[in-house]
């Protein structure tokens, strides 16, 4: 079963420290060889980024930042787990790394 694991996080105004980066590369490494981890990406800051948004016939675009939000999506990983339960398993893995957050896990539709 694949889910999507999207991480929602309090946007900071710097970059992770060296050694967060250390932690969650290895964290990337043994779940990649354990072929738990499918893909996986950061976002850049908000103030980087846009909105759009269609109601009816209306097309709306915000650019960033979103200070507005109290949670902005952090990033995502594409996992490969065996059930549920397994899923959210490897996503406290995940949080144990990167921190305060919270993951939404959705399973994706395998035709």
């Amino acid at each position: 079963m694949r889910f999507l694991a999207v991480y929602s996080h309090v946007e900071r105004n710097t970059p992770p420290t060296h050694d967060e980066m250390a932690a969650m590369g290895t964290l990337i490494q043994d779940m990649m060889k354990e072929g738990t981890l499918i893909s996986t990406e950061g976002c850049l800051p908000s103030v980087l980024g846009a909105r759009v948004r269609r109601s009816g016939s209306e097309v709306t675009v915000i650019d960033g930042p979103f200070a507005e939000t109290k949670e902005l999506i952090g990033g995502f990983a594409i996992l490969e787990a065996m059930s549920k339960e397994h899923a959210i398993e490897l996503t406290k893995r995940f949080l144990a790394v990167a921190g305060d957050g919270v993951s939404e896990l959705r399973q994706l539709y395998q035709g």
